[in-house]
């Protein structure tokens, strides 16, 4: 059985919708999923998946050769607001038999795997259906040897990047080596939050390499939702970094919740 499963364009989105693509492939022999541009980077780390297609909305590109791929079964994922709806248009296009969707599964990893099963996709025996991605290279020769925290601030406020620099000053006065990465629109950030103390690997890393620093790391402090879903699928403690004193509390807060993160439990 050939299966296309339709992703939201979003990191974030696609590594969320990844239990349910295991839950796909547990039945179908071949799996290609459909993403747009930035979230097709984090299809290709998820187990299950055999063919990447991004979506460029040209009806000669990815979208338009559906028809000819014959497929048996369409899972779509994309959430409402995606427009032009592609969770109508590529099962519409392509005459797949089985087909179903629900746009809540975009960015719920619940939900996700709750359409698959009404499709009559489950999980194979011992899957837990967590978040996963495939094993990640060693990144010592990046982050060099030893233990250590990721900050990736991402692109937020002014306020994020401020807390961002006084979080990697305050790990450092408490013992620890920090870590800060971003994209390579994103170097003149993470320059500013490394200062004279962290190791800045700002636009030096593809999103696979990323995977491999964020899972040999202690733990992650991030504002961003798609560097905290892959820490999660390389299975490290995250702890949020806000623009506010809201959801993430204080910097001190935020230094707290790794310190906690790092205490053995029980």
């Amino acid at each position: 059985m050939k299966a296309l499963v339709v992703f939201p364009d979003s990191m974030s989105g696609v590594l969320l919708a990844g239990p349910a693509v295991r839950a796909v492939a547990a039945s179908a022999d071949h799996v290609t999923v459909l993403s747009g541009p930035r979230g097709a980077p984090a299809a290709r780390l998820l187990p299950g998946v055999d063919d990447v297609l991004v979506d460029d909305a040209d009806p000669d590109g990815p979208r338009g050769r559906l028809a000819e791929a014959a497929f048996d079964a369409a899972l779509v994922l994309t959430p409402p607001e995606e427009s032009p709806p592609p969770a109508a248009l590529p099962p519409r296009t392509a005459h797949v038999p089985r087909a179903g969707g629900d746009g809540r599964g975009g960015y719920d990893a619940g939900a996700a795997l709750a359409t698959a099963a009404a499709l009559g996709f489950h999980l194979r025996h011992g899957d837990d259906g967590g978040l996963r991605v495939h094993p990640a290279p060693d990144t010592t020769g990046l982050t060099g040897n030893g233990p250590y925290i990721v900050l990736h601030p991402g692109n937020g406020t002014p306020a994020r990047a401020g807390r961002a620099a006084e979080a990697v000053a305050l790990l450092a006065d408490s013992g620890q080596r920090v870590v800060v990465t971003g994209g390579p629109e994103e170097r003149g950030l993470t320059r500013r939050v490394s200062g004279d103390t962290a190791v800045d690997l700002g636009g030096r890393t593809d999103l696979r390499t990323l995977s491999g620093i964020l899972r040999a790391a202690d733990a992650v402090v991030t504002g961003s939702p798609g560097p905290a879903a892959l820490a999660a699928a390389a299975g490290t403690p995250v702890a949020l970094l806000g623009d506010e004193d809201g959801p993430g509390g204080t910097t001190p807060d935020v230094v707290r919740a790794v310190r906690e993160l790092l205490t053995p439990q029980g």
